[in-house]
């Protein structure tokens, strides 16, 4: 079983403020798995905190196969018992992802984590210039995430794609 948890904090251009960001720090961390957690090849735990929503916690467990994982812009490939994830090109405004990016490959009972940081348009018409922002912690297990592996646990494999959203030098370094 693949669990994977995405974590997402969604805010408005209006939102971008040092007050507005006081109020969304620390949501952008791992949350309990629901018990039981269904029965699947692959198991998402979709969990969001919007800006529109006083950054109140939503979240949807959605269980199949592997191509549950793309409803998240990732590609799992298995071989033998290791899994490879990888990230999709997605409807990003910035940064520009026009290929997919191979994240890492975890071996059974392996957890990998993923943090990226994205500006979408509200619309697909270049003539709206409204934005919204999206900060990702992406953690995937290749094994059941029993107990509370995903809130303590050291992941054995980290990607950090951050990048300075309005301007300025990208974040250096993967953490």
């Amino acid at each position: 079983m693949i669990v994977i948890q995405r974590v997402r904090v969604r805010w408005s251009a209006a939102g971008r403020g040092a007050a507005q960001a006081n109020a969304r720090r620390g949501l952008n961390r791992p949350v309990v798995l629901p018990a039981p957690l269904p029965t699947g090849d692959v198991v998402v735990h979709d969990v969001l905190a919007d800006e529109a929503a006083s950054y109140t916690l939503r979240s949807d467990v959605l269980a199949g196969g592997v191509s549950i994982a793309r409803s998240l812009t990732l590609w799992l490939a298995f071989e033998g018992s290791a899994v490879t994830v990888e990230r999709l090109p997605g409807g990003a405004a910035f940064p520009r992802a026009g290929v997919s990016t191979r994240l890492f490959t975890l071996a059974h009972g392996q957890v990998g984590r993923y943090r990226a940081n994205f500006r979408f348009r509200f619309t697909d018409c270049a003539c709206d210039p409204s934005w919204y922002y999206e900060d990702w912690v992406v953690h995937v297990s290749n094994g059941n995430a029993a107990g509370d592996r995903l809130l303590r646990g050291e992941p054995d494999c980290v990607v950090d794609n951050r990048v300075h959203l309005y301007g300025g030098p990208a974040r250096r370094g993967n953490r």
